[in-house]
């Protein structure tokens, strides 16, 4: 403890009389003090314990309001993490996910990861894992075809390997496998949009080329999970393209690669000089009408995407068309089929 009293100048240091002055405002009380060097010791104390003890005060109150702040900080990162495994705990057993790919994780996180979809929050999503499984899928079908065709062109080989890893495909993967009920998600259409899905791909095998909502998230799912296994597999496209081969399948292979209805309404139409225009209606009716030589020939409708109700009448159009012209010339059907690769 510092002795502050010495005899002189009143008993008080000048410099520590200042900084009693500027830092507690004492500045009258010190003055009457100084100047009253009949001052005795014991009011000497008495003002040294209190400005100890103001001191000792104002001190814990710092000291209290620093742990305060920490105590919500930890809370505030205690919420986050519990929050962020309150997600994973959610999570059902992946261990059938395991089955259905016949593949068993290292990392079950990544798993977890991958079957978290973004609108559940807290920071936790696949989005990352879903980057990561397009440009691997990519890779490995390009590499597939590369040996499957060796006698392709490029132009081809691009829209086999696009009408293998486009939306619709993955999400039949999703559908077919049963990997969609595993999905995390705070989406209040999605299991509506799965549900219908489901019974419109019945009608078409294979692919609808365009004709049916499809629910992306389940697409991107597969991607997820495609790059869950990737980075789990020490980035092994081998691993990977054993993993998935068969659940990929059917494949879409050259000789059922199918022609958009679109592109193939015109290029029927084209080659036997018809003239063809859309009117569309979609803003009135969630139609289109489309006309051959001014003649109406086929519609389509779509309440969701405008998109899906423009293929529809195109393929409405192209069938009809093609019923017409086939009375014509027995031989559209091959015809058209050349279409699809060349």
């Amino acid at each position: 403890m510092v002795n502050v009293f010495d005899g002189t100048n009143g008993g008080y240091e000048p410099e520590l009389l200042f900084f009693y002055d500027s830092t507690f405002s004492y500045r009258r009380n010190l003055f009457l003090f100084i100047n009253n060097p009949t001052s005795s010791l014991i009011s000497s104390i008495s003002f040294l314990l209190h400005f100890t003890m103001t001191a000792m005060k104002t001190q814990e109150e710092q000291i209290s309001d620093q742990l305060q702040k920490l105590q919500v900080n930890e809370k505030e990162n205690e919420s986050a993490v519990d929050s962020t495994q309150n997600i994973i705990d959610s999570l059902p057993n992946l261990n059938e996910v395991e089955e259905i790919l016949g593949y068993g994780f290292t990392n079950k996180r990544l798993l977890e990861e991958a079957f978290t979809h973004v609108s559940l929050g807290h920071g936790l999503s696949n989005e990352r894992l879903e980057y990561v499984g397009d440009s691997v899928l990519n890779l490995l079908f390009t590499k597939h075809q590369y040996f499957e065709y060796p006698d392709l062109p490029p132009g081809v080989l691009t829209r086999l390997r696009a009408a293998n890893v486009d939306t619709e495909k993955l999400a039949r993967v999703a559908i077919k496998h049963g990997l969609h009920r595993f999905l995390r998600h705070k989406k209040p259409l999605l299991e509506k949009q799965i549900r219908q899905f489901s019974q419109e791909i019945q009608r078409y095998p294979l692919h609808s080329n365009g004709l049916v909502d499809v629910p992306k998230a389940l697409a991107d799912l597969v991607e997820s999970v495609i790059g869950a296994v990737f980075i789990d597999a020490n980035f092994s496209i081998d691993i990977v393209w054993k993993v998935f081969k068969d659940l990929l399948e059917p494949i879409i292979r050259r000789e059922t690669l199918k022609i958009h209805p679109v592109t193939q309404l015109y290029e029927v139409c084209q080659k036997r000089n018809l003239k063809v225009k859309f009117e569309d209606l979609w803003k009135e009716s969630t139609a289109f009408n489309v006309f051959i030589d001014d003649q109406l020939v086929g519609r389509g409708a779509c309440s969701l995407k405008k998109e899906i109700a423009h293929n529809r009448a195109a393929k409405d159009a192209l069938d009809n068309i093609l019923k017409i012209l086939d009375h014509k010339d027995n031989s559209i059907a091959e015809e058209t089929n050349s279409l699809t690769l060349y």
